[in-house]
């Protein structure tokens, strides 16, 4: 049977300053969808990422985690995790304190802990650098300890706010693929903000197409989960088809965001 993991219902957000982020958005994510959020920027991609984390209250409507309110949010089933686009590392530390550190804010004793950084660095490829300081990382290396450090405490629902989005173009596709392979594997409901088109061609089961002024969603696309997610992919038809459509959406909204600007 499919759940709902996080529902939003005519959920808004206008700001302190007056501007309003989000229109009313109707949004449900499924147990195991990889969903990602595109559009232009300034279109509430990000605002609405942090409305499911619960670090922005809504102005309006409502959300809801696992039938319930926030409170249910970290208990058994039902725990979350958010990646952001900086790997936000403590330049102090090695790779495993960086990863162990939810686990210590939450109090889990040492060395349960420490038991747990190891698989969360192999599920990343990093079990080799352990003992390494963010200084001897490259971008990837650094992003995939954030990617660990919010595996660690073993998510139900992953948040990723543009995480690869700074990193060249080789290293991305390959973390794009590690992400595909481990979401299937481990059934981890993710949803991921991304500005590339073929970044969410090649990781989706559902696209959410965003407009601006002020942010909404505009379209729905889904993709056909069950294919395999590899290079091959990428140099596939379909794969080539996914990301017609999807360009084709993206236009639609920019000549729609254009027009209300005018009509502005």
């Amino acid at each position: 049977m499919v759940t709902e993991t996080v529902t939003l219902q005519a959920v808004e957000k206008v700001f302190p300053n007056g501007v309003r982020g989000l229109a009313p958005v109707d949004l449900n994510i499924r147990q195991g969808e990889l969903v990602t959020l595109i559009g232009p920027s300034g279109c509430g991609k990000s605002t609405l990422l942090k409305l499911i984390a619960s670090l922005h209250a809504p102005t309006a409507g409502s959300v809801s985690w696992w039938g319930g309110d926030f409170s249910r949010v970290g208990s058994e089933g039902r725990r979350l995790s958010f990646v952001f686009q900086d790997p936000t590392l403590m330049p102090w530390s090695n790779v495993t304190t960086n990863v162990r550190l939810p686990l210590d804010l939450g109090g889990v004793p040492r060395a349960e802990a420490e038991a747990r950084v190891l698989p969360a660095l192999e599920q990343v490829g990093l079990s080799h650098a352990a003992t390494r300081f963010p200084a001897q990382l490259s971008g990837g290396m650094r992003m995939r300890v954030s990617i660990a450090r919010a595996l660690v405490t073993k998510p139900d629902l992953l948040l990723m706010d543009e995480p690869f989005g700074a990193l060249d173009e080789f290293t991305r596709n390959r973390l794009d693929e590690d992400m595909a392979r481990l979401c299937a594997r481990d059934g981890l409901t993710t949803i991921f903000v991304t500005h590339s088109l073929y970044e969410a061609a090649f990781l989706s089961s559902r696209v959410i197409v965003m407009a601006a002024s002020p942010g909404r969603i505009y379209a729905e696309y889904a993709i056909d989960p069950g294919m395999p997610r590899d290079e091959n992919f990428r140099l596939s038809n379909e794969f080539a088809a996914i990301c017609r459509d999807l360009n084709a959406l993206l236009s639609e909204v920019s000549h729609l965001d254009h027009r209300t600007e005018q009509a502005q």
